[in-house]
Parts: structure tokens; sequence; C-alpha cells
């Protein structure tokens, strides 16, 4: 069962500092997890289990169309069909965590435009635009 606050949002997106290439937006724990196997960061073992998890996830969630295409977009977790999903995805946090390879949990009710859908999860458009506005004068009294 999930934690009472994640049920509050409609979407979750577990997501690194680090930017993917063909989005320029925060890589996702899949991206995550395979970058650190490719850079040959986890022990034989816990390879095997990410494949495990990886592969449950190829059998399981449809390829939405746009990634199978490369194109701009990044997809969000759907909460409210998501108890057996996170049964797979705890490991990889765990995973994540064991090498310390920060993540962010990133909550929402408005993930974008989305393009795609499906019982587990919605693809949306990454933003064209990134709105640069200026910083706020400090409201510190120094």
């Amino acid at each position: 069962m999930l934690p009472k606050y994640i049920t509050n949002y409609k979407y979750l997106r577990i997501q690194g500092r680090e930017l993917a290439e063909n989005t320029m937006y925060a890589k996702g724990v899949f991206s995550m997890c395979w970058q650190m196997i490719q850079s040959d960061i986890m022990d034989e073992e816990d390879r095997e289990l990410y494949k495990e998890i990886d592969d449950w996830f190829a059998h399981t969630l449809p390829w939405p169309d746009p990634c199978k295409k490369q194109e701009k977009v990044v997809c969000f977790f759907k909460t409210e069909n998501s108890d057996e999903m996170f049964k797979w995805l705890r490991p990889a946090l765990w995973l994540l965590e064991r090498y310390n390879h920060p993540y962010y949990l990133v909550l929402t009710n408005d993930p974008g435009e989305i393009v795609y859908e499906d019982r587990y999860q919605v693809a949306v458009k990454v933003p064209g635009e990134i709105i640069v506005e200026p910083v706020q004068e400090s409201w510190s009294p120094d």
C-alpha cells in the first residue's frame, strides 16, 4: 500500500539530477539504473536484480509510442493503480540509495500536456521553453 501523501496526488515521477540528452529533462528511474549498469557501478548481483525489475516493467507496462520514437516526452506513473508497480519500484529505489545516486519523488496533479496514457502511466510533452524570471530580492535582514 502506498503512503497517503503519495495517493493525494495523481502522478509520480522518480527522477535524478542529470539531464537526458534527447529531452534536456531530468532522467527517470530506469535511465538512472541503466546508467549505473553501463558505467559498471553496480555489482553483478545488483545488476541481476535490476534486470529482473526492468523485465517486469517491460512485460507489464505498455511501451509508450512517443518513447519508442524518442520524442521529447517524460513519463509519470499514475498513483491510482500503482500498488503492484511499487512493489517493483521499491527495490529500484533501494539500488539508487545503495549506490548513493540522488533522486527525487515528484508528485503532481498536473504533469503537463499528456500525449499518451495507459492504465499505469502518462507521457507528457517536455515544455518547449524554459521560463526564466529574475531572482527576487533577498528577504534576509543582513
